[in-house]
């Protein structure tokens, strides 16, 4: 999949000027960069491309979901990305209204003290566990087996 779609009114806010957006959001993805080596970003319009070279499809999940909750993003493609397919075992999920990490680990997990899991899996979108917002994506990896 190269395509991946966000809520581009929700996020936090990075840019000012969309002449500015390739510098900042490059500047936030390189600062907790999840393993992506020479990292190119290029927004327009509300998309952004990235691009680079990864071994590990975790790492392109994470810089998806770290471009996408940005506030001005509707869409992040990968096209020029390299890097191996992302993982059939990591499910993504939309924040609504009422939600918590700990309500999200019942609903997929059975077990609400799980949320940790959750919360690991997105250290680069979730700073706190107890702060997410409505129209965030974030990853939940699949249970074992």
């Amino acid at each position: 999949m190269s395509l991946f779609g966000f809520a581009k009114d929700v996020g936090r806010r990075v840019f000012g000027k969309e002449t500015e957006a390739d510098q900042k959001l490059r500047e936030l993805l390189e600062a907790d960069n999840p393993g992506i080596r020479d990292l190119d970003v290029h927004y327009e319009d509300g998309v952004v491309s990235l691009s680079g070279t990864s071994d590990d499809p975790e790492a392109v999940e994470k810089a998806v979901l770290m471009a996408g909750n940005v506030a001005g993003v509707a869409e992040v493609r990968i096209d020029g990305l390299q890097a191996p397919p992302i993982s059939p075992e990591v499910d993504y999920y939309e924040i609504v209204a009422g939600d918590n990490l700990s309500k999200i680990a019942k609903r997929f997990y059975g077990d609400a003290n799980a949320y940790d899991r959750i919360f690991q899996a997105n250290r680069e979108v979730i700073k706190d566990p107890n702060l997410i917002f409505v129209g965030q994506r974030i990853r939940i990896p699949r249970q074992p087996g």
